[in-house]
């Protein structure tokens, strides 16, 4: 599993509303989260910035469940928010 210090880096994308996502998520959910679901999210991370994109910002949809549901954690979170 990645360190804190790198995850933030790593969640750092260049687009702004991504990058506001994922930090987002970083600060509040993921210090609560299960190992599982830490996991997932560091494999998120590690995705293409085209692909990352595509998949939070672009409706593209995941085939994996489990991942699935961490990127509509990481949506809802954000209507919460605004």
């Amino acid at each position: 599993m990645l360190s804190l210090a790198r995850l933030q880096w790593q969640c750092r994308r260049g687009t702004k509303e991504l990058d506001l996502l994922l930090m987002n998520y970083l600060a509040s959910d993921y210090p609560v989260a299960d190992t599982k679901e830490k996991n997932l999210f560091n494999e998120l991370v590690k995705l293409e910035d085209d692909q990352l994109i595509a998949t939070i910002l672009g409706g593209k949809v995941v085939d994996r469940e489990e991942l699935r549901s961490l990127v509509e954690k990481i949506k809802e979170h954000s209507l919460i928010l605004a």
